[in-house]
Parts: C-alpha cells; sequence; structure tokens
C-alpha cells in the first residue's frame, strides 16, 4: 500500500524512528475490506461511526457496577482528548503512556489518546518503576494517564518534566474532574493510515523490551481478518476476556473487536477463572478469550457452569495442549479457538473456528495472511518437515529504531521465532519455541509435546518442560510439574510419571530429570518463563 496521504503529526518521533523501508516485511491487501482511505483514524472507525449511524444508546463497556452506551464512551473519550490537549498541549504525534487495569475510563484515555492523534503506549499495571522508566525512555513519552491507584512506581521512574493525569480518585485535578469540565464534541485528527497509533511492548522476559509501532490500518486490519472471519461478531455480542489492554491480544479481544462490529465488552479489573466462569453466567457473556491455563483451571467447575450464552473461546498467548482443549470439550461441550498471534504482528494469524478446529493443531492461515515453513535458509520445507514459521499479511514487525529488525523480519516474511509442521491441508502445529527446541543424543525432542503427555495425567495441574546440560547426551528433558491438591502418585512420583510419560509417546522423549513446584514463573500476560526454569537447572 503507498502512502498517499500526508502525516498528522507534528511531533515526528515515531516516524523517524520507523525501521529503514527496505528491512519491512512485505504488506498483503488483498481482501477487499482491507482497502482502507489514505486518510484514517482508528478510533474514530471503531467509536463515532456508531454514534453517526444512529446506535449511540447501544451498551458499550458493562462492568459488575455500571454500563457506558457508545454515546458515554465517546462523549468521555472526546473529553479525555480536550484534556490531553488543553491541559497538556498534546500535538499530534506525541506519545502517552496509559497505566491501569482493564476498566472504562483506560478504555476512554486510549480512545482519546487516539482521536487527539497521539500514539497510545499501553502498559501492563504490575510493572515496576525500573521497568516503566525503560519503556518511558524508549517510547520517549512525556505524558501519562494513570489509575490513581497505581500511582507510586509511575512517580519513581518518571523522568523530569513527564506530565502524569491520575484517574480514579476525588482530588481535583483527577482526569475524570477535569475532562467532565471540556466540551462533548471532539474531531478526531485527520491522520494518515500508515500513521502510527500505538506502541506496543514486547514481554521482555528475556532482557531489555522491544517496542513494536503499528498504525492506524493495522488496528482495524486485525478486526477485518482474524475478528470478522472466525469469529464473525454481531452487535448482540458481549466479549469478555483476561487479557491486559497492554497485551494485544487483549485490546483485540476488549476493544477492537467488539467495537469494530458495534457488540459490547465486560472489563474485569480482577480475571481469575473462577470470575471469568461467574461472568459468562452473570452476564450472559458470548465470546470468551483467555490463555490455557485458564481454560484448564476452570474444568473441575465447567460441568455444572451455566454457559449457554457463550458461542466462541478463544486460547492465545501460548500454545493450547490437545490434552487441555479435550478436557474442555470433554466437560461442556466448548470447542476452543486456538491461535497463535504475536506483539509483532499485533494479532492472531494462524487459527481456525468451528468445525474447522483440529484439536493439537493451531489452525490454517486467518484469511489476510499466508503462511509457510521454511528451512534456515528461507526456502520452504515439504509438509510434514519441521521448521520456522514464516507469515505474511496486512500487519507486520516494525520495531521502534530498528531495534532488532533483522531477527524477526527476513526476505519479505516475518520469522516468528516458532518451529512448526504443515500437513497436506494447510494445518499448522506447534512443535517449540526456535530455541526451545531439545536436542537429546541426536533426537529432536519438542518440549510441548513432552507438557501435553503430563498433562494427560490427572494428578498433574501445570507442567513446563525444558532441555538442560548434560554431559553425556548433551542436553537432558527437564519437567517442571505443578501437582494437583489431591494428586497420587504413590511412593516415587517422579517415576511414576516418567513411566506415564513413556507410555503416551515415544520413550526417548521422557524427562530424565523432575522437579515438583507450587507454581510456574510466567509473565504479567501470563506467558511461561522458560528461561527462568533452566537458569534454576
Amino acid at each position: 500500500m503507498k502512502q498517499v496521504a500526508r502525516s498528522a503529526h507534528v511531533d515526528t518521533f515515531t516516524r523517524e524512528n520507523l525501521p529503514p523501508r527496505a528491512t519491512w516485511p512485505e504488506f498483503l491487501f488483498a481482501l477487499p475490506e482491507l482497502q482502507y482511505a489514505p486518510s484514517l483514524n482508528c478510533a474514530a472507525e471503531l467509536l463515532d461511526r456508531h454514534v453517526e449511524a444512529g446506535h449511540g444508546n447501544r451498551r458499550c463497556i458493562l462492568t459488575d457496577t455500571e454500563t457506558w452506551t457508545y454515546n458515554e464512551l465517546l462523549t468521555r473519550s472526546n473529553q479525555v482528548a480536550w484534556a490531553l490537549v488543553d491541559e497538556m498541549g498534546l500535538v499530534p504525534g506525541n506519545r502517552v503512556l496509559l497505566r491501569g487495569p482493564n476498566n472504562p475510563w483506560l478504555v476512554a484515555s486510549w480512545f482519546g489518546v487516539i482521536k487527539a492523534g497521539g500514539v497510545a503506549v499501553t502498559t501492563m499495571p504490575l510493572l515496576r518503576s525500573g521497568e516503566l522508566e525503560t519503556m518511558l525512555e524508549i517510547a520517549g513519552a512525556t505524558m501519562a494517564i494513570c489509575d490513581h491507584r497505581f500511582v507510586k512506581d509511575l512517580d519513581e521512574a518518571a523522568p523530569t518534566g513527564l506530565q502524569v493525569f491520575a484517574y480514579g480518585d476525588d482530588s481535583p485535578g483527577d482526569l475524570t474532574k477535569v475532562a467532565a469540565t471540556k466540551p462533548s464534541q471532539f474531531t478526531s485528527v485527520a491522520t494518515a493510515a500508515d500513521d502510527v497509533c500505538m506502541l506496543a511492548f514486547t514481554s521482555g522476559t528475556t532482557g531489555r523490551p522491544k517496542a513494536t509501532m503499528h498504525f492506524h490500518r493495522d488496528v482495524l486490519a486485525i478486526a477485518d481478518t482474524f475478528s470478522r472471519h472466525l469469529l464473525r461478531p454481531t452487535p448482540n455480542d458481549l466479549f469478555a476476556a483476561s487479557p491486559p489492554l497492554a497485551f494485544t491480544f487483549g485490546l483485540g479481544q476488549s476493544v477492537v473487536f467488539p467495537m469494530r462490529a458495534g457488540a459490547a465488552v465486560y472489563l474485569l479489573e480482577q480475571p481469575t477463572p473462577p470470575r471469568l466462569l461467574e461472568a459468562v453466567e452473570r452476564h450472559g457473556i458470548t465470546v470468551l478469550a483467555t490463555a490455557p491455563t485458564a481454560y484448564r483451571a476452570m474444568v473441575p467447575n465447567l460441568g455444572a457452569a451455566r454457559l449457554d450464552s457463550l458461542r466462541a473461546c478463544v486460547s492465545a498467548g501460548e500454545t493450547l495442549p490437545k490434552a487441555t482443549w479435550e478436557a474442555v470439550h470433554d466437560a461442556c461441550g466448548v470447542r476452543i479457538i486456538d491461535g497463535i498471534g504475536s506483539t509483532e504482528m499485533l494479532h492472531i494469524f494462524i487459527s481456525a473456528a468451528g468445525r474447522e478446529i483440529r484439536p493439537g493443531s493451531t489452525g490454517r492461515s486467518v484469511p489476510g495472511y499466508v503462511a509457510e515453513v521454511q528451512d534456515a535458509e528461507g526456502r520452504p520445507v515439504r509438509d510434514g518437515e519441521l521448521g520456522r514459521l514464516a507469515v505474511k499479511g496486512p500487519t507486520g514487525c516494525r520495531y521502534l529504531k530498528g531495534d532488532r529488525q533483522a531477527t524477526y523480519v527476513r526476505e519479505g516474511w516475518n520469522i516468528t521465532g516458532d518451529v512448526y509442521v504443515r500437513d497436506g491441508d494447510g494445518y499448522f502445529r506447534y512443535q517449540a519455541r526456535a530455541d526451545d527446541m531439545i536436542i537429546s543424543a541426536g533426537y529432536n525432542i519438542a518440549g510441548p509435546e513432552v507438557e501435553e503427555a503430563l498433562l494427560r495425567h490427572p494428578s498433574v495441574a501445570e507442567a513446563a518442560v525444558v532441555g538442560v546440560p548434560d554431559d553425556e547426551r548433551g542436553m537432558i528433558v527437564k519437567a517442571v510439574v505443578v501437582l494437583r491438591p489431591d494428586a497420587e502418585l504413590g511412593p516415587e512420583p517422579a517415576k511414576t510419571l516418567q513411566d506415564f510419560v513413556k507410555s503416551q509417546i515415544a520413550p526417548y522423549k521422557y524427562p530424565r530429570a523432575i522437579e515438583f513446584a507450587a507454581e510456574l514463573p510466567r509473565t504479567a500476560t501470563g506467558k511461561l518463563q522458560r528461561f527462568r526454569l533452566r537458569e534454576g537447572s
């Protein structure tokens, strides 16, 4: 897609810090729904459009204590935009850090920033001052909006001159009070479709995080591919999701997808598995999204739960074990939609829904994307052979300042760092992260396959598998296991599980070392931190 609209950014930081054009992936816009206008503000498309069409009285955001309509969200977002412009002096292109749990004012702030032509930098609410300091420095942010309960760490991290709007307390300068004094109308800045509207940080589980850069058109593209073709939302849907909005999986499921369709979202600040189930029963959730570990934790309660409203459940963030898929399906009949996405690609690009789902397989390329399995030289391998996953579509990796761009984009393909196998029907089956493939005595062993075997044992609640050094075999398979409270494994629990794994998969794959733990180390988004397990070996 050629740039034919002039950038609206007065602050040109993001455009100046895009990676060199030659290092970008190839972008694909073959679907008619991906033909966006050159001038585009994604906030106006997601929000204003419904009010202008006469649907402002539809419910938009629900919590346990309040309901906002599209009219109300638009009014408050417009007032936030005015507050940023009038009180902080925001000009298009300024980066604004957002910090808070999933609640209506965080959503209004996200829309307000983007409507004003700013760049939203949403962060996990549990990050500490050192992490926030790094993100502020990388993003060059001089403004922030923060839930009043999370201001302390932000204040400690704040560079000189950072302006902070807190919301949710009783002070006169609280954003909600200042916004209430502002006009309810705000004309969204006429940004270009390829102006950056958000920076999303990678998890940073193994080092300094990277900032990924996403355009206005990218935000709409994830709704017009995965959501449109697999979730197929209608205005009658009510979404709910556990990931924070700073996690692009959560942004899609809780903001972009429901609002692209004129639907509603239920926001929960502490979305534990029991509370998610309660929300389904109490509010009639129709589309639920959470991580595999949460679905597995729900299994004992699914049989007695009232789930008639649910028509779609989405799993992402890490691979969905076949054993977990089957346990959920056996308990309540729900067919979980698995998917692989990434912060760099913004959302899911391989998945399957309904009767197209094949348990244990991630799925096929989402309409609008193409994917293949390649060897180390970038050549496609034959179906059935292991290789690295390579993807192209309407979204793709652009690291701020080109930071490590060449590690993710090669010859126009986004290289996700995952090892996959594709079958003759175009279904992709996850094997491991490229750096998590275990080579032991000459055998290639995929850790997730061993994890799935362990999870089939009724005493195992969670399992993680890594490779650790071994003088004789080069590496051996090590499993860290969290047991259920009622676990019964006999006098030699490790041997019991080892023998069980040998009965499920090829014996050479069994974990030669097993460690029992109370919990597994995870990031704020729920991703397993395998490097910490290796460090503890």
